[in-house]
């Protein structure tokens, strides 16, 4: 092989050598403030996450301006029969049409408030309703947003635990 191909090789396998660390590199260390790929189950981060238990004393011990307020982005049949205490239904966020109530009824409210939403129709990892309601009021700028999650569903994750519910319209 001539001199001049070997150093051509050695420069292409140089080149491609660095451009695999490069991308494995960013995989490994993501950029700053980088949003979660486009394929992510979940728009929220950890910290955006309330568990039941938390939620229920911030709900018993706040004074009325730090009390957070929790929206139900589910179906009028399930938050009927059960919600968190002092939750408002709007949605369900997977038509349009319950997407459009939710925003229109956020338009309202302070983006500094602490707002909490859920659904618990069905497991979280299927659900329908929970992240287009997510994504809708974080696009709207609210600062103090997170999520409560309902693995398996409302009834079981939260009624069976013994949390507090309301009933009813």
């Amino acid at each position: 092989m001539p001199r001049s191909t070997n150093i051509w090789a050695a420069i292409c396998l140089a080149s491609l050598t660095g451009l695999m660390f490069l991308v494995g590199g960013l995989m490994l260390f993501p950029l700053r403030g980088a949003k979660p790929p486009a394929d992510s189950a979940d728009p929220w981060t950890s910290a955006q996450v309330v568990q039941p238990a938390d939620l229920v004393k911030e709900i018993q011990n706040s004074k009325s301006a730090d009390k957070p307020i929790v929206v139900c982005v589910g179906f009028r049949t399930y938050f009927k029969n059960a919600r968190v205490p002092g939750a408002v239904l709007r949605g369900p966020a997977m038509s349009p049409a319950g997407l459009e109530e939710l925003k229109k009824w956020a338009q309202g409210i302070p983006r500094s408030a602490h707002l909490v939403v859920y659904c618990g129709c069905c497991p979280l990892s299927g659900c329908p309703n929970l992240r287009p309601g997510f994504v809708a009021l974080r696009d709207m700028g609210f600062k103090h947003l997170r999520v409560l999650p309902v693995p398996n569903s409302f009834a079981t994750d939260w009624v069976e635990k013994g949390f507090p519910v309301e009933k009813g319209e």
